[in-house]
């Protein structure tokens, strides 16, 4: 039996290949004959994850498009029949709302390990910039997506987010009313950003997700230690050619993805069976009230992965200056492989100032989503924010300083794994 599947496997390969002859080449280039180092870790995971949760939102959102109406009066009635009347509706409803919250958690641990490890330093620039890009665009996406439901929270997150862009002086009100298409979040909004959360930001996202990998394939991946492979001894039991510290992405880091996609799917699964709603942190109990203009929310605040920019905003106490600081955060970002002036990669080898500056980064990150999931009416936890502001803003702007005064390890010319 086992034969006739391969001689079938190997008849349709042959039948492809003599109509597509490019395809198999590529297929060698980015799987079997993409030599990644053999040292990863666990925080290597978490690339296939994302990859995994995106096409989870792709294929959910999909079926939720299919009884989803984009308009005030229906909006969200049509979340209701999908949560109650289709056949599990509400299943594939609570994986997309889940998936959202779960892509940015392996979103954010992916470009934790990408500082931790120096994955933006020379020459993979371009593959952080794609990276960086990708974020931007899935916060787009995010927003978008969060104000479909048509919620209390989504008309009046949607409310006060879009009328940040009034902070700019001179097109501020014109620019807020172009986004919204009306006065207020209406029809039009809805529309509009019906349109691009299904059609027009997934395909950006797609198109820079298969630009990421390319760039990142065409250089090679970094490791825990730092070291390029493709400078190292060559030779290995596939290729007397190839990094003798490489071995094929596939089939060896896709079975290690596929465990790891199968373990991070049955977390998922507990979440999506037992706490959909997370305790309010995935899905707002102000969400299931049907949009009301005439009634504010007592607290009104971005879902959890925006909560940090929020804070942000909201410490500082000048509306135009808290836009520039939100922003300013995210496009800061893009500069990291230039700011950092290190010669050693890895935190493994870095000392102990670097260290401690990514520990600080990394606390005042989390604890300003604290804050900015909270009512802000605290003085104190204000203080508090403009002290983290400054801290996370101090990171980069110091990085330059920091990276040339710090003392590193000697760093080991193969990967500290390669027999």
């Amino acid at each position: 039996m086992s034969n006739v599947i391969a001689r079938t496997a190997n008849t349709v390969m042959d039948w492809v290949n003599a109509r597509a002859p490019g395809m198999m080449p590529a297929y060698r280039k980015h799987m079997t004959e993409y030599y990644a180092p053999k040292n990863f870790n666990l925080w290597y995971y978490f690339g296939s994850l994302a990859l995994l949760v995106l096409v989870n939102q792709i294929v959910t959102g999909i079926f939720l498009t299919m009884h989803y109406k984009p308009s005030g009066a229906e909006a969200f009635a049509s979340v209701e029949y999908i949560m109650r009347d289709v056949d599990w509706g509400w299943l594939i409803r609570y994986m997309h709302s889940t998936g959202a919250s779960l892509f940015f958690i392996v979103v954010y641990l992916h470009m934790f390990r990408g500082l931790m490890y120096g994955s933006y330093q020379k020459p993979r620039e371009l593959v952080w910039i794609l990276g960086m890009l990708i974020y931007l665009v899935l916060m787009a996406e995010a927003f978008m997506g969060y104000v479909l439901p048509w919620g209390q929270m989504s008309f009046w997150g949607a409310k006060v987010i879009i009328s940040l862009f009034g902070a700019i002086p001179k097109i501020g009100p014109p620019l807020t009313e172009w986004i919204m298409g009306d006065y207020l979040p209406s029809d039009a909004t809805l529309n509009r950003f019906f349109a691009l959360h299904v059609i027009a930001m997934p395909l950006v996202l797609l198109l820079l997700v298969v630009l990421h990998l390319g760039a990142l394939h065409e250089v090679g991946s970094n490791n825990p230690d730092g070291v390029e492979i493709k400078k190292g001894p060559k030779g290995n039991r596939w290729d007397a050619s190839k990094p003798a510290d490489g071995i094929p992405f596939h089939p060896y880091y896709t079975v290690k993805d596929l465990f790891g996609a199968g373990f991070f799917m049955i977390i998922a699964a507990f979440i999506i069976f037992f706490a959909p709603m997370f305790g309010g942190w995935f899905l707002e109990h102000d969400n299931f009230v049907e949009a009301n203009k005439l009634v504010t929310p007592a607290l009104i605040k971005p879902v959890w992965y925006f909560t940090p920019y929020y804070a942000m905003l909201r410490v500082v106490p000048d509306k135009l200056l808290g836009v520039l600081v939100m922003f300013g955060a995210i496009a800061v970002l893009f500069l990291v492989p230039w700011l950092d002036k290190a010669k050693v990669r890895s935190i493994r080898y870095r000392g102990t100032l670097a260290k401690a500056m990514l520990a600080i980064f990394a606390i005042s990150f989390v604890w300003l989503g604290k804050i900015g999931a909270g009512p802000g009416t605290d003085p104190v936890e204000t203080q508090i924010g403009r002290v983290l502001t400054f801290l996370h803003f101090a990171f980069f702007i110091t990085m330059p300083i920091w990276t040339r005064a710090d003392k590193a390890k000697p760093v080991p010319e193969r990967v500290t794994m390669h027999d």
